[in-house]
């Protein structure tokens, strides 16, 4: 793999951090504590508050796993080991880099 495609994919991973730091953002609100007062609220809105809030940490935990995804494919830039699979050492699929340039493993691998 080349320097040219190397930046685009460098490129590419900034650009997800970028909107998974844009997602953290909207999606702080729904990860703050659910009042208990059932006078203002129902008891249904609070279920739905409640369930609100785990989608909303549960998201976050999704997102927080995507950066750990990225970090490690930097790293494996880094390290001139990008485009190749981790268990097997095969080239990465230029096809499966495009769908996910975080991707650690060769679809042979991915599927066991």
């Amino acid at each position: 793999m080349d320097e040219a495609q190397i930046a685009v994919y460098r490129q590419r991973l900034d650009e997800t951090l970028a909107a998974l730091d844009a997602e953290d953002a909207l999606g702080e609100a729904g990860k703050n504590v659910v009042t208990l007062d059932q006078q203002s609220v129902g008891r249904l809105s609070r279920m739905d508050a409640l369930q609100g809030q785990a989608m909303a940490k549960a998201t976050a935990a999704r997102r927080e796993a995507q950066r750990k995804r990225i970090a490690a494919a930097f790293e494996r830039i880094d390290e001139g080991e990008y485009g190749f699979c981790m268990d097997c050492g095969e080239a990465i699929a230029e096809a499966r880099l495009n769908f996910d340039p975080a991707v650690p493993t060769c679809i042979s691998c991915a599927n066991g």
